[in-house]
């Protein structure tokens, strides 16, 4: 049995906590909608209506990046680190043109609208279509430091 490779860098894109709070403004929302049915009504769309917006909530911040001595990971992908090139650290407008009209539709983008630091690493493979990946970060210049010492490795 193998040892998992130990990471040098894991991040989780956790939601804004005020989502949490929107997601229950949402309950309440549900609960004034069947409110005219009586109470019990009211109080089951409370309850059905902050479960799904939770859980919505909690889907969008359930995305990891991890970086291995071999690996990427950002959500599903799993990307060899020799299949990477340049590491490109971008803020607030830069990443946000990266984000939009600077965007390839071929790249692998994991972008959070709530998160306004990212990378983009160039794809060096010769076999991938996909010209570089896209990774909305908090962290971006210790995302970017963890890839270029695994690599030196």
């Amino acid at each position: 049995m193998t040892s998992p490779a130990p990471l040098t860098y894991d991040e989780r894109l956790t939601a804004p906590r005020t989502w949490w709070l929107i997601a229950v403004a949402a309950g309440f929302s549900m609960a004034l909608i069947v409110m005219p049915y009586g109470g019990l009504a009211a109080l089951g769309g409370f309850i059905v209506g902050t479960l799904i917006a939770c859980m919505w909530v909690s889907a969008q911040g359930s995305s990891r990046i991890r970086v291995t001595n071999e690996l990427l990971v950002a959500d599903q992908a799993r990307i060899p680190l020799t299949a990477l090139g340049r590491v490109e650290v971008l803020d607030g407008e830069e990443a946000r043109a990266w984000r939009t009209y600077k965007a390839d539709l071929r790249a692998h983008l994991l972008m959070r609208s709530y998160i306004s630091g990212a990378v983009r690493i160039e794809n060096t493979d010769p076999e991938d279509p996909t010209p570089y990946v896209y990774l909305s970060t908090r962290t971006p210049q210790a995302l970017a430091d963890a890839l270029d010492s695994t690599r030196k490795l």
